[in-house]
């Protein structure tokens, strides 16, 4: 809100007499309250423009579960979430309404933390069924493209999480623990799919043209739910230099870029373009250092 005065003869002001509405004086106090409680629960107040996630340079091994006590350390950054509305079906009512990231580097890999709710867990993907999701979306070069899918020529590197390529995961780990363990009973006879991760690394240049690269695994995943929130961990190695970038989204310590987010519901019946999204924010990746080593001479 704009204060605005008036000029007399052009050497004084006049002040308005005008008072506020109680209702705007109200809902400002109720924002300055909300501001001061977020404040002091350690979460940045921000909203749906301008906001900028941090990655948090730390030395050594990053975090790459969802309960490391690292994530602990950091703030995590609210992120106001809409319906897709862009192409149809439209989805202008979404079960997520917010969700919360947290970013950390150690130089040499990056990892996010995103974390939503959700009173249901959805990991199974079958006719009539629908599975839980996010994504994370980063530009191709320099210039943003469009955040959903993104644009011929301008096009988007896509880290699409799922919560039945989750449990598949899981349960071949399960399965490997058992077989270093003597065997009692009958052995029970489960098909799973191998999974290099539970994040498929895709590329997006418009509507309808999502491709999976050939080569997966570079995007590592590990989610957890409980409570009825879903927290989900992607990480991927830093760019350093002599990587081929082709098809590869640059993250470089030190460079401020575009990011993007999405969240399927399985329950509320949500898939491919029926989602929450989050259009392009911010994205500040710490110098390798922290952010005052750039500075230092």
């Amino acid at each position: 809100m704009n204060e605005t005065v008036c000029p007399n003869d052009g050497t004084h002001l006049v002040k308005s007499k005008r008072t506020l509405p109680r209702s705007l004086i109200v809902t400002g106090s109720g924002i300055l309250l909300l501001a001061v409680a977020l404040g002091w629960l350690g979460i940045p107040a921000v909203s749906s423009q301008g906001i900028v996630i941090r990655s948090h340079f730390t030395e050594g091994a990053i975090p790459t579960k969802p309960d490391d006590a690292a994530w602990e350390t950091i703030a995590p950054i609210p992120i106001p979430l809409s319906g897709q509305i862009i192409t149809r079906p439209v989805w202008p009512e979404p079960s997520a309404k917010v969700i919360s990231v947290r970013s950390i580097h150690n130089g040499t890999d990056i990892s996010f933390l995103v974390e939503w709710q959700d009173a249901t867990k959805n990991e199974r993907l079958t006719p009539g069924v629908f599975r839980d999701g996010a994504a994370l979306a980063l530009p191709l070069g320099n210039a943003p493209a469009f955040f959903c899918m993104g644009q011929l020529d301008h096009y988007v590197n896509i880290w699409h999480w799922k919560a039945d390529w989750q449990s598949d995961v899981d349960r071949r780990k399960a399965r490997a623990k058992e077989r270093g363990r003597k065997r009692r009973g009958i052995r029970k006879f489960e098909v799973i799919p191998r999974r290099p991760s539970s994040v498929e690394d895709l590329i997006g240049g418009g509507f309808s043209t999502l491709t999976s690269k050939i080569r997966q695994g570079k995007v590592k995943g590990e989610a957890e739910w409980k409570s009825g929130f879903w927290r989900v961990v992607m990480k991927r190695p830093l760019t350093k230099s002599g990587d081929d970038t082709e098809n590869e989204a640059l993250l470089v310590p030190g460079r401020m870029q575009a990011v993007a987010f999405a969240v399927w519901n399985g329950e509320n019946k949500e898939r491919n373009g029926q989602k929450a999204v989050a259009s392009w924010l911010q994205l500040l990746v710490d110098p390798v250092g922290g952010p005052m080593a750039s500075t230092k001479s």
